[in-house]
């Protein structure tokens, strides 16, 4: 590889470490292309990107960035999966995978900018995704109001309940 071609890999790398929100560092030491195959679909499916790095150039691209806390960690084959939106998607896809195959781990991540190891990413993993968090929350907000409506509707309608009692006993 020469030094433009050097030079276009870490121009890449960096562009898509400075704009993730998670960034999952995996190995998949002795796994074979089209067992990985079907792992790169899901990601692809969800809009993270996956990538094989060379730990050089990925240590250059890294510096000053998000990914900045995982240059010095990079050790063996690596890939990156590089998650833009939501964060837990990636976590999930890659730690099911790993569950799956015996020969791919999940290593290590930045999460915002912050250090995570294995565990954490675990446990990210278990969280529910950014979708289903908004959802959660509007329902919740949601519910406030609409408590509040029956509340009122249910002491109109138990008033005209009294007041109709009122009036068909005074009819008779």
């Amino acid at each position: 590889m020469n030094r433009a071609e050097k030079a276009k890999i870490i121009e890449d790398l960096k562009a898509k470490a400075d704009k993730v929100s998670i960034a999952v560092v995996t190995d998949f030491k002795g796994i074979k292309v089209e067992q990985l195959t079907p792992l790169r679909v899901a990601l692809r499916e969800s809009g993270v990107e996956y990538q094989v790095v060379k730990n050089t150039l990925a240590e250059i691209a890294f510096t000053d960035g998000p990914c900045d806390v995982l240059k010095n960690k990079l050790k063996d084959s690596c890939a990156v999966a590089f998650g833009y939106d939501d964060p837990v998607i990636a976590a999930k896809i890659l730690t099911q995978f790993a569950k799956k195959n015996d020969k791919f781990s999940v290593k290590f991540g930045a999460l915002e900018g912050k250090f995570i190891d294995e565990s954490s990413l675990a446990h990210l993993a278990t969280l529910p995704g950014k979708k289903e968090m908004l959802a959660r929350t509007l329902g919740t907000m949601n519910a406030v109001p609409q408590n509040f409506v029956g509340l009122f509707a249910n002491l109109i309608r138990n008033t005209l309940y009294a007041l109709t009692a009122i009036k068909d006993q005074k009819e008779q």
